[in-house]
């Protein structure tokens, strides 16, 4: 099912552009969303969800290609990773070079995915990478509503996009690229 673009999302956006933060359907939940390059809106989401940075945020793109400058895809797992892309699938993989240093976790990973939710795709492939998190405070239950995000973050969100979320049932799996190991189910 692809998204028409429209107004709703060009407007998305331009917020994005402007360094603001968006409340977004994702695959499971309502999601928070900011410019990977934008480390000022980064850290926006991370005062809203009162979030430590010692927990890195999911980068999510339209498109492998739009990973080159972020990470390396080219582990033991590549093939592995290709086929549960776009999915609900969250993979932790070394940081490439010229990734910004703000989206590095200390291990020097950034866990990425390759989104098939198709208003998350049209957002990526306008805006560029986006970081992505659950729409709620730490302890809170994720937002699967916008009425909740709303009741969560009020006028600290830029931009409330209206969408449908996606099929999966919880939060995306996260693997770490080189073990496979499973990180959360």
């Amino acid at each position: 099912m692809s998204v028409p673009l429209d107004w709703q999302i060009c407007r998305a956006v331009q917020v994005l552009r402007r360094g603001g933060v968006i409340a977004n359907a994702t695959e499971a939940v309502i999601g928070l969303a900011a410019l990977a390059s934008d480390r000022a809106a980064g850290q926006r989401i991370r005062q809203l969800k009162r979030r430590p940075r010692a927990k890195p945020f999911i980068v999510v793109v339209a498109e492998l290609g739009q990973l080159k400058k972020l990470v390396s895809v080219h582990t033991e797992r590549y093939e592995e990773i290709l086929a549960s892309w776009p999915g609900p699938h969250t993979w932790i993989l070394p940081a490439h070079p010229d990734a910004p240093r703000w989206l590095v976790s200390k291990t020097h990973d950034i866990a990425v995915r390759v989104t098939a939710h198709p208003q998350m795709a049209a957002l990526c492939k306008l805006a560029g990478p986006l970081v992505s998190t659950s729409a709620n405070p730490a302890g809170r239950k994720p937002a699967r509503s916008m009425l909740t995000a709303r009741g969560y973050f009020r006028a600290g969100v830029d931009l409330y996009l209206r969408g449908t979320l996606g099929a999966s049932a919880r939060p995306t799996t996260i693997r770490d690229g080189r073990s496979g190991r499973l990180l959360r189910l």
